[in-house]
Formats: C-alpha cells, structure tokens, sequence
C-alpha cells in the first residue's frame, strides 16, 4: 500500500504548551491507522494541524508525496482530508442533504439545486450502507448513530481520501460500533485512509491494521501491529502496562442502613420496577447497554425526570427535585459534561463553586477570594493539572474537566454522588486517577452509583452491581461474583438468566 499522508519532526507550541514535540506518523492508502496516547499527549493538535485548524510551526507534512500546510479546514477538505470529530460538528435544524452538502451545495447560476443534493445523499447514503436515512430529515430527529453515518457522508461527499475519526464509538450502543466498523473496511477496501482514535484498546485490535502512540506530544512508537500486547501499548503511553488499575477497596459496612433508597421506581418507555439501596461509603455499579435505561434512570433518581410511579428516599426523606436532591446531599455528573455539567469559558473556581455559591455569598456580594481558595484547596486534593484556578475549564483535558465537576460536590459536602459514564473520552492515566479520587471518597463515607459501559470498570470499581437489560434490572451481586463474560451474557442475551431460570 503507497504513503498518502507522512509527518516527520513536526512541532506546535502554544503560550507555555509545546502541545507537539517532533511527532512522526506515516498513514498508507486503505489501511485502518489507529493513534493512541493519553489526554494531553497531543491527538486533538495533532488532528487539528491535519485539518488546517493549527499550522505546523516546524517539521514536514507530505499528502501524496507533496508538501502541504492547510491554510484552512475548507482546504484540507478540498484536498481530501475529512475529519469526524467525537462532539459531531452538524446543525441539528438543516436537513440531512443540506449538512452533507453544507458549504459546497450543488447550484446552478447562483441558486441551489436541492434536488440534485438529495439524489446525491441518497447515493452516498446507500454506499454507506444506510438507504434508509431520508436526505429531507432533520438532523436533531436522528440518532447517535444516525448523525455520525451524516457526518461520514459529508467526508465522501468531498471525495475524501483520508478521514479522521476521533472516538467515533463513543457514543454508540454495542450493535452500532459494529456496523461502524462494517463502514470503515468498506471505505478502507476502497482505498481510503482511515486515522482511528480510541482509548478502547480491543477497539483498536478489532479494526486496526497499525497503530502509532504519542506521550507528551512525542511520538513513542510507530507503526506498531494492532494486535501488539496491551502491556506494551499502555505502557507506551503511560509507563504503567495496565489498563484497569484499581486501587484496593476495603468496601462498605453491610450492617449500616442504606443511604439511598429507591423502591420501584418506573418511567413509561425507559425502565420500569427498579428498586436498589447504596449505603454510606458503598460504590454500587450499574452495567448495560446504551438504551437499557440505566441513564435515565439516574437522572430521575437526582430529580431531573419526574417518575411515573415509585419513591426515592436519601436519609429517609423523599427526593422530588433536583432542588431537593442538592439541598440534602446529592450531586450528579452527567454522561454529557460539556453540554451539561460545566461553563466551557468560565474559570475553574467558578464551574468548581457552583453548587455551593451562596456559601461564599455575603450580604448579596460573592467572596470571590473564598470561591478560589475553595477551588485551590479541592484541585489539589484532586491533582488537577494544572493547577490554575483561573484557567477557563475549556482549556482542561476530559479527565481534568471530569475531576472539576466531581470537585463541585466535594465542595458542596455531598453526601452521595452519582456518575454517568464517569472515564468517558478519558485517557488510561486519567482513569487511574479518577478511580483513585472515587475510592477516596466512598473511603470517607460517600455513597456512589455509577453508570459505565466498561464492564470491567464497574466490576473493578464497585462493592456490588446491577445489570440492567430493556429497561430492568434482571441481575444484583456482589462485584466479586461476576466476570466480565457473563455480565456481557446477561445484557446482551440473557442466556445465564434463561439458563438459571431453566
């Protein structure tokens, strides 16, 4: 296979950031290049000097054996060089044909042929392997894996030859990263370059050809075989040749009454019947799949979704809102942080003190003086890197940005803390760290429930798991008395239930 896209000794420095140290990559026509590294070690600048959003400050970048510098994304695209990022760049109020076609719209002495771009999505959308997917709709009445096929459609109808796809799994259920990957080797079996970043490392095995990994905005190896051992990969990327690394868990006290009570709670078309307790300093674990309710299901336990029918007590007392859940204890960091949980362009102090603002309010005016020292105090406890309060959160990696909002209700003295897909779109050394961060805090007495769609990260992480399959809980134990085989079993078959049952 030829070389289409080669980078060698190239270099990208911000204010005080030397984001790119010399990094190499050579990517080759229908092959699957997987790029790996932890946050921060330069993917997203990396991604973001192929896509003409940076310019290279030195070193030389070759696209089919020519030089090429990007002045802008339109040029890159004009090239060939299409990226899919993970927060999916489309506008939710154009059709479907209007965002393929968004920025190089058929016309015809000025005017747009509409039709024209539809026959041609349709087309597009069919080679996908998605006749289905109407060019009249609405991207905001598509789905996850809807928009992304969308996006993938506007690379080809540039006639990319490269495309860039940073964590497109992230938000797909288990049955859609399959016809992902079904998608990328038909594009790769047509000789398109496909640049695959994941932190999902059997991702990788599953669909990569070869693999480059980069630590400090150097390259520490290249173009190693996907299937290289996991030791090796992980090690490349943090020097630690694990994974998982949980820290050790005494666990909670059985004897102590529950903190969180939820007895059958149901909501029409979600989840029904679902009753489960969390005690103090007790991590409890909830496993399946992307629609199996389990999403829903907290966000109607921390009051955000009225329930149909059921009851939600902490301490005793009834959750009703998520007015009342704060003010009695409860904290949530959503699946979706950015959009959810933090003010991109505000501070760190201030994302950090939201919820307990007016603790630092007096007579109408806020301490602000208060607020950082709270937030210096709460990111060192948290080894927030860096340290500075008063850089916009925007600036943060995923996994910092996480410990931000896990940092607001350390400083609010939550008392029980729910997290939705708590290491989503964070590198293997973030985890560690926010592992270690949850420990800590069910060590001192806070009760945890946690949703993940890495089963071994809720088996490694929790005292006892539920598994939750079409909106049910259909399995409760203790962590230690499932593995990982059989929890994938129970959500994605149900066999071992159908077998117990038999």
């Amino acid at each position: 296979m030829s070389t289409v896209l080669e980078l060698t000794d190239v270099v990208k420095t911000f204010p005080g950031v030397r984001a790119l140290d010399g990094v190499h990559l050579e990517v080759r026509a229908g092959e699957v290049h997987c790029l790996l590294g932890q946050n921060g070690a330069g993917k997203s600048t990396l991604i973001k000097v192929l896509a003409g959003v940076h310019r290279a400050d030195s070193g030389t970048l070759l696209w089919q054996g020519e030089p090429f510098a990007p002045a802008s994304p339109q040029a890159a695209m004009r090239a060939g060089i299409a990226t899919i990022y993970q927060e999916l760049d489309l506008v939710d109020d154009l059709s479907v044909a209007e965002n393929v076609f968004l920025g190089h719209e058929p016309s015809r002495a000025g005017f747009t042929r509409r039709r024209t771009a539809a026959a041609a999505t349709r087309t597009i959308m069919a080679s996908l392997g998605h006749p289905e997917i109407p060019p009249g709709r609405l991207i905001k009445d598509l789905p996850a894996a809807g928009k992304q096929i969308v996006s993938m459609a506007r690379a080809l109808s540039h006639d990319a030859r490269l495309i860039v796809m940073d964590e497109p799994s992230a938000v797909l259920a288990h049955d859609e990263v399959g016809n992902l990957f079904r998608i990328i080797r038909e594009l790769t079996g047509n000789g398109i370059a496909v640049v695959y970043i994941s932190h999902r490392l059997a991702e990788i095995r599953e669909i990569g050809d070869r693999v480059t990994v980069l630590k400090d905005g150097r390259t520490t190896a290249a173009g190693l075989p996907a299937d290289t051992p996991t030791r090796e990969l992980v090690g490349k990327m943090t020097g630690r040749p694990f994974e998982y690394d949980f820290p050790p868990r005494a666990g909670a006290d059985p004897d102590t009454a529950p903190l969180l009570v939820v007895d059958g709670l149901s909501r029409a078309g979600e989840f029904a019947g679902v009753s489960l307790t969390v005690r103090p300093g007790e991590i409890v674990g909830i496993a399946g799949l992307v629609g199996s309710g389990r999403s829903e299901l907290l966000e109607t336990i921390y009051g955000g979704r009225r329930a149909d029918t059921g009851t939600v007590t902490l301490d005793g007392r009834r959750i009703t809102s998520v007015g009342t859940a704060v003010a009695r204890g409860m904290g949530m960091a959503p699946e979706e942080r950015k959009s959810q949980a933090l003010l991109l362009d505000e501070p760190v102090f201030k994302n950090m003190t939201l919820a307990s603002f007016t603790g630092f309010a007096t007579v109408g005016f806020t301490g602000a003086r208060d607020e950082r020292a709270a937030a210096r105090r709460t990111a060192e406890e948290l080894d927030l890197r860096p340290r500075d309060v008063e850089r916009p959160v925007r600036t943060l990696s995923g996994g910092n940005q996480q410990k931000v909002v896990v940092g607001r209700w350390l400083l609010g003295h939550t008392r029980l803390l729910l997290l939705d897909e708590p290491t989503r779109g964070v590198d293997v050394g973030a985890r560690a760290e926010l592992y270690r961060v949850i420990h800590d805090l069910a060590a001192g007495g806070v009760g945890v429930l946690l949703v993940s769609s890495e089963v071994p990260e809720v088996l490694g992480l929790s005292d006892r798991v539920l598994v939750m399959r079409e909106g049910r809980v259909i399995r409760e134990a203790p962590a230690g008395e499932l593995d990982e085989d059989a929890v994938l079993d129970l959500v994605m078959a149900g066999s071992l239930m159908e077998g117990e049952a038999a």
